[in-house]
């Protein structure tokens, strides 16, 4: 299940998104999340959704790829609607004794769990097309002004790649463990909520301890290379091309679209 995780993994491609300049999509990805995470209609998030599926076609992604980068978030996510659901009041629908599912209660539960689909997935569409390291330059380009006042943007560019990649890399280290303690009799799917939190304990001190050796290790490796004693240069110099001055004309007229749905919503 852990290797469902699609945030932070790259899948080589030539696709018009692939082949976008990484600023372009840093830039789209935070837009996209803002008005993801703010419309409160649904025509808006019908129109994320063709926007979205779109976006995944042209990445040649799957769909269904994408969707089953969500299976790791399922039970967050259902525990998210069931308390929206009883909690919220409003027109009571039906009533099981003190519970009362109300209207108001299904549509926040429903506009909530789309919201969370659309930030996973468009956080996942750009880290799925754009490869670690351009993905470090891009943030570092975009955030280089912030020099002038003596913010480190290089270091912060480099946190945020290097997170985003260890989340996959975590989930598979955690999966691999948890076969290996199968394979040795543990029983991990088994028994009420205790029981389940105690057996986890074999997998949770190796994966700690795969963290930390896994950071040592990069820790040498940036100290190696002589990281942090000079001006760090890109690998490969960025340019905007057309298609980054066309893909921004869509965004803004997407934006603009769900601006004035939300306005006369």
């Amino acid at each position: 299940m852990l290797r469902d995780i699609t945030i932070g993994r790259y899948v080589s491609g030539n696709s018009a998104l692939h082949r976008l300049d990484p600023r372009t999509k840093i830039i789209i990805s935070i837009i996209y999340s803002i008005f993801a995470l703010y419309c409160d209609s649904f025509f808006s998030m019908t129109v994320i959704s063709v926007f979205t599926a779109a976006a995944a076609l042209i990445s040649k992604i799957s769909l269904k790829y994408l969707i089953k980068g969500l299976k790791p978030m399922r039970w967050f996510l259902l525990f998210t609607i069931i308390v929206d659901i009883i909690s919220i009041n409003g027109s009571v629908i039906v009533q099981f004794g003190p519970v009362n599912i109300t209207y108001e209660g299904i549509r926040t539960a429903v506009i909530i769990a789309l919201r969370f689909i659309f930030f996973v997935t468009g956080t996942s569409l750009l880290t799925l097309t754009t490869p670690p390291i351009a993905l470090t330059d891009g943030f570092a380009h975009l955030i280089s002004p912030l020099k002038r006042i003596g913010v480190p943007s290089n270091d912060i560019a480099m946190i945020i790649s290097i997170t985003l990649k260890f989340i996959p890399n975590l989930a598979d280290e955690a999966e691999r463990i948890m076969k290996a303690q199968r394979a040795r009799g543990a029983d991990l799917s088994r028994g009420g909520l205790i029981s389940r939190a105690k057996a986890m304990i074999p997998v949770t001190v190796p994966l700690f301890v795969s963290v930390l050796r896994r950071a040592e290790e990069l820790s040498l490796a940036m100290e190696s290379r002589c990281y942090g004693k000079g001006t760090r240069t890109p690998r490969k110099k960025t340019h905007f091309a057309k298609i980054d001055l066309y893909t921004l004309i869509i965004m803004i007229f997407f934006c603009g679209i769900l601006a004035i749905i939300e306005f006369y919503n």
